[in-house]
């Protein structure tokens, strides 16, 4: 793979992080406060760190892609998505069925990750 393909993955990475960070703060007390809820989070302190805490960790992944060395950023990037993943699959297990695909997508995701990381130098 070029160095122009890894650039398009990463930065598309960059993007989706980024994203992911806004629409959970913009929808704070929207779908992200409803998930916490489906999810049995209603402890109005615990829930707020955990929706905060989200937003700082996208945000937070978000810069590494941008601007860390491509093997670090992916590796934490991976181990992130991962963690999402398995936590999310516990407490909301028919996320996995959602029609947009909320968890299906972390499987090209995982992907992306995995070769940007074996191609970084």
């Amino acid at each position: 793979m070029n160095a122009r393909d890894l650039q398009l993955l990463r930065h598309s990475l960059v993007l989706v992080w980024f994203a992911t960070a806004l629409s959970s703060a913009w929808e704070a007390h929207g779908r992200s406060a409803a998930l916490l809820h489906q999810a049995g989070v209603d402890e109005s302190t615990l829930a707020a760190l955990m929706l905060w805490g989200g937003v700082a960790l996208d945000a937070g992944v978000g810069a590494l892609l941008m601007l860390a060395p491509l093997r670090l950023a992916a590796t934490v990037a991976l181990a992130a998505t991962l963690a999402m993943t398995v936590l999310t699959s516990v407490a909301l297990p028919g996320q996995w069925l959602d029609p947009l695909g909320s968890l299906t997508k972390n499987l090209p995701i995982l992907a992306v990750l995995i070769v940007l990381r074996r191609n970084a130098s």
